[in-house]
């Protein structure tokens, strides 16, 4: 299928590995050109050496936790033509109790996992509206939906990312830029893989045999019951984005975890 996304020039945070680095990769097999962003120039050089091979790509190392990493990322963005496509994906997540979450690894969570996207969106929105074109993809989470009581505080962060993406969406009312957000479930990224190769040293049990009972004991709805692969989401983040009639919208792509018909 043709998305028709050939020459648009699109930016995706958090890319240098996971979902955001999947979805660069898909982008370029579209044709569009790609601008790739992580915390570290050795983690970004990487990205775009891996990627060279699939289309124009480019990136910079930006913390987006600072204003000023992100205004510096937009005019790197931005110096060779306006961005087309924001994907709003860098994010962190962690397994913690409730009770022992402090309010410094509350904000921490919420400036990494929704600011970031406000710095970054409140920098290309206003140009898309002008121009009448674009469009933004923010990444929740299942979790936004059907929050994780071993993950409260991530699972607070993705549904505010919901209400970031609509609140956009509503400032582009009887434009053609649209703002949207795609859900997915367990994705098998890197950080993924590290936390339960972790959990399996600590319980001194298979990999294999935690990931299977994972998905009986903490995603027993999950209709796959397997992870997500990062390929799989990226493919939704780019639909949605290249969807003229998508605007205000959550699209999932968690296989089935949340029990609900729409």
């Amino acid at each position: 299928m043709d998305l028709e996304l050939q020459g648009k020039r699109v930016l995706v945070t958090g890319s240098g590995a996971g979902i955001g680095k999947a979805t660069a990769k898909a982008f370029l097999g579209e044709g569009a050109s790609v601008i790739v962003n992580g915390l570290t120039e050795q983690e970004v050089d990487d990205c775009v050496a891996d990627l060279r091979r699939f289309g124009d790509v480019s990136g910079l190392a930006a913390d987006l936790t600072r204003t000023e990493d992100a205004e510096a990322l937009f005019n790197f963005a931005t110096g060779s033509g306006p961005v087309d496509i924001l994907v709003n994906n860098v994010g962190i997540f962690s397994v913690k109790a409730f009770e022992d979450l402090t309010d410094d690894e509350w904000l921490s969570y919420f400036n990494i996992n929704v600011l970031s996207a406000v710095r970054m969106s409140r920098l290309i929105l206003p140009s898309m509206l002008k121009r009448n074109a674009g469009a933004i993809v923010n990444l929740a989470s299942e979790a936004a939906v059907k929050p994780l009581p071993q993950m409260v505080h991530y699972s607070v962060t993705k549904t505010a990312m919901l209400g970031l993406t609509r609140g956009m969406a509503e400032l582009t009312k009887g434009t053609k830029v649209r703002v949207n957000s795609v859900l997915p479930g367990p994705t098998w990224t890197e950080g993924v893989q590290n936390y339960f190769e972790g959990l399996a040293v600590q319980k001194g049990e298979p990999i294999d045999e935690i990931v299977s009972n994972y998905f009986q004991n903490d995603e027993p709805t999950s209709l796959i019951q397997r992870f997500v692969e990062p390929d799989e989401v990226a493919r939704m983040i780019t639909f949605v984005a290249a969807s003229g009639a998508a605007n205000g919208a959550g699209y999932r792509v968690e296989g089935g975890i949340i029990r609900s018909i729409i």
